[in-house]
């Protein structure tokens, strides 16, 4: 990504950046050294891909998902008021479901794993819609996906699932 650091002397704490004709333009105060500059520069260009990102999630497609998933492993009897990507799930969740008012909620770091593991936590999450523990009868639900034991290992491989019994 190309940088242009703009300094002003009227600027005497903060740091902005934006994007102009693909261009990353940084502004910042004329006193800053480079050094001081770089880390910030990386953490803005990091929140900026974040942001991308995010953007390019489609709740569209996430709710056809849900709904072929939903006719495969579950007859199509499940219903569900939003099914769609959040960003703002800590770092330790990658999906929830609210069975009282139906809604289902991915965090955008999903969109990054293989798409047997993203069919895995939606299947995960529809089978909440019944069973709103992780009891047995809950896992049965969840078994009818037939990579879900493929799916969990790479979820604890990248610290993100607990061995449970199921």
């Amino acid at each position: 990504m190309d940088v242009q650091i703009i300094r002003s002397a009227k600027r005497k704490k903060t740091v902005s950046a934006r994007m102009v004709d693909g261009v990353f333009v940084v502004r910042a105060p004329a006193r800053m050294s480079d050094a001081e500059l770089q880390p910030i520069i990386k953490n803005l260009q990091l929140r900026l891909q974040r942001r991308q990102q995010k953007s390019a999630l489609d709740d569209a497609a996430l709710e056809r998902r849900a709904q072929e998933l939903n006719r495969r492993y579950f007859g199509g009897k499940l219903h569900w008021e939003s099914i769609r990507w959040v960003s703002n799930q800590n770092k330790s969740r990658i999906g929830s479901c609210t069975p009282t008012n139906g809604t289902i909620r991915l965090s955008h770091r999903l969109a990054e794993m293989p798409a047997f593991v993203r069919d895995y936590v939606i299947v995960h999450e529809l089978a909440h819609l019944l069973q709103a523990n992780h009891g047995p009868k809950f896992w049965k639900l969840v078994n009818r996906y037939p990579k879900t034991e493929r799916a969990r290992g790479y979820l604890m491989a990248v610290g993100l699932e607990k061995i449970e019994e199921n």
